[in-house]
């Protein structure tokens, strides 16, 4: 099981294409359920392997970006994965055409069926020179976000980086760290935009051949979102328009406030304290002996999943050269393992990062059983849930993180959450927007972002830093290249995560048990199927987001922040 002793090997998606062929018709030949369902799991092992193999060279590729090898690797999936989707598209069909699909359902559950469906609606092989060319745009998108040296301080950084100095108690300075990172994306805006109307174009080819009038159902279709759509979607973030902006706008000004800042610009809003933001009292070994701490007093489960993730080596956490950007979570189905990349500054965002990617681990470690790739994770808003949630679930242990500065870390996590909803739900709609628009220049793209970011973020202001001033701070947010339409489950699983939070606070047990029902189940169910599993109201539902707001505003109200 250790990450470093595993092998990788090259599959050669072309020859597989015959393996999985034979297995295909020794499928769609049984004469019983039985037969079948034997020739099923065959595929699910095989299609493990080949994904144990791409997520190895994912994670190897990303840890060291100018390892030449995993470069190489990570090019050949590019080019190949497309092919091997239509592989698996082949598989999907004959599930979809099965006799025996009404017993298979009740052997694998319905749920991979249901992704069968949309998975053979959403592939054709007229598409695969489109998946490609977006397969090498998304890779150079990560490349260039890696690529930032900026010199600050007497170093050179990356993104990562420049973190701690975005929330220095010294105005001047997060003004400079501002600027610098800005530089950055100034100086590589014509990349940034040719990067993202690249994707646009192709992703826009991809749903007209395959028969839709745009790419935003297909985005929808693509993320196996079977039990809501784009209205509804428009209806939540019209509630969090009404029920959200207004305190964010309120905790903005008491942030001001705290701040001593009349005008509050983008650069103070990282600093919440003028005596300093919480931050973790020790090096990043030291934080993860406090989580050792931590997870073997929160649950016997919660013990067993973390020292099975330190035992062999299935973390790589701290920021550094070459590596990567961001924080992910995979999963080696051939090992039955997750991984944790991370990318540690030094500030608060290290535990933040740890306890949300351990709750995306904990979820994959405890549905492991499951032999069938599509529940390793549930659809991403319902994998948000397990995250978000373990970052409240494990409050009563930030003490030993943040020792006098817990109330700090508590107050501006919670306000944090409260704060970035509106921000989400701006991402969301631009990508609406840019998709409904597909033929909108780079600049009009711009304008449409500042638009929507004025409307959802009020007290946004820039103070004449241009790039973002002209609507170009998006091109820091890797999901709006990456994964198109994925951004609005962070804030839809915020919701939910709110309301286990809630739950906590009334009855402990009762919250862990439902969390643990909701982890054990992977995603073997639907969004809203696995919403009612773990207990919760769907953030759908009219007067759900008001009535947690409600909740929330009677906790945050009770802390006299100036005195943090």
């Amino acid at each position: 099981m250790d990450f470093k002793k595993m092998e990788y090997k090259r599959p050669d998606i072309e020859a597989s294409q015959e393996v999985f062929q034979g297995l295909i018709e020794e499928f769609k030949s049984a004469d019983s359920l039985e037969k079948a369902s034997e020739a099923l799991k065959k595929i699910n092992s095989l299609r493990n392997e080949i994904d144990s193999m791409c997520a190895l060279v994912t994670l190897r590729n990303t840890i060291d970006t100018t390892d030449k090898f995993y470069e190489e690797e990570q090019a050949y999936f590019d080019e190949k994965l497309p092919i091997y989707e239509g592989i698996v598209s082949k598989c999907y069909e004959a599930m979809n055409n099965s006799e025996y699909k009404e017993g298979l359902e009740k052997i694998f559950k319905p749920q991979v069926f249901n992704i069968a469906n949309l998975a053979v609606k959403t592939f054709s092989p007229e598409i695969i020179d489109d998946m490609q060319a977006q397969n090498k745009l998304v890779t150079e998108y990560t490349k260039l976000i890696a690529s930032a040296k900026i010199d600050f301080e007497g170093e050179e950084r990356n993104l990562a980086g420049m973190g701690p100095f975005n929330q220095s108690k010294d105005r001047d300075m997060r003004r400079k760290a501002t600027v610098a990172t800005a530089n950055f994306f100034e100086e590589n805006e014509a990349e940034f935009d040719r990067i993202y109307d690249g994707l646009v174009k192709s992703r826009t080819s991809m749903a007209r051949k395959l028969g839709y009038d745009n790419f935003i159902q297909l985005g929808y279709d693509r993320l196996n979102r079977t039990d809501y759509n784009p209205e509804m979607v428009a209806n939540f973030r019209k509630q969090v328009k009404e029920s959200i902006v207004p305190l964010y706008a309120e905790l903005r000004k008491r942030q001001a406030k705290r701040l001593g800042i009349e005008n509050m610009k983008s650069y103070d809003e990282n600093l919440q304290f003028l005596t300093g933001n919480a931050t973790p009292k020790g090096d990043a070994d030291w934080i993860i002996d406090q989580a050792k701490k931590m997870y073997s007093e929160l649950s016997p489960e919660t013990n067993e999943f973390f020292n099975f993730m330190l035992d062999n080596n299935l973390m790589d956490l701290v920021s550094k050269k070459g590596k990567a950007g961001g924080g992910y979570c995979h999963f080696l189905g051939k090992y039955k393992t997750p991984f944790i990349f991370s990318n540690f500054n030094g500030t608060s965002g290290d535990v933040d990062v740890l306890t949300h990617e351990a709750g995306h681990a904990f979820q994959a470690y405890s549905s492991r059983a499951y032999d069938v790739p599509e529940y390793c994770f549930p659809t991403y808003e319902a994998s948000e849930i397990h995250s978000m949630s373990m970052e409240f679930i494990t409050w009563p242990w930030m003490n030993l993180f943040f020792g006098e500065d817990v109330d700090k870390y508590k107050f501006t996590h919670l306000s944090s959450a409260i704060l970035f909803i509106p921000y989400g739900v701006a991402v969301d709609e631009f990508q609406h927007f840019v998709y409904g628009n597909p033929d909108a220049t780079p600049d009009e793209r711009k304008a449409a972002w500042r638009r929507i970011e004025k409307e959802y973020l009020p007290f946004k202001d820039y103070d004449g830093i241009d790039i973002y001033e002209k609507g170009a701070f998006w091109f820091k947010q890797s999901h709006i290249f990456q994964t198109p339409f994925y951004y609005i489950d962070y804030t839809l699983a915020q919701i939910c995560a709110l309301q286990f939070w809630i739950k906590r606070n009334e009855n402990k047990e009762k919250a862990w048990n439902d969390y643990i029902a909701l982890c054990n189940e992977g995603g073997s169910e639907s969004f809203l199927s696995l919403v009612k599993i773990a207990g919760l109201t769907s953030p759908f539902e009219d007067g759900c987001i008001a009535k947690v707001m409600q909740e929330v505003k009677a906790w945050l109200d009770k802390v006299d922040d100036t005195k943090l």
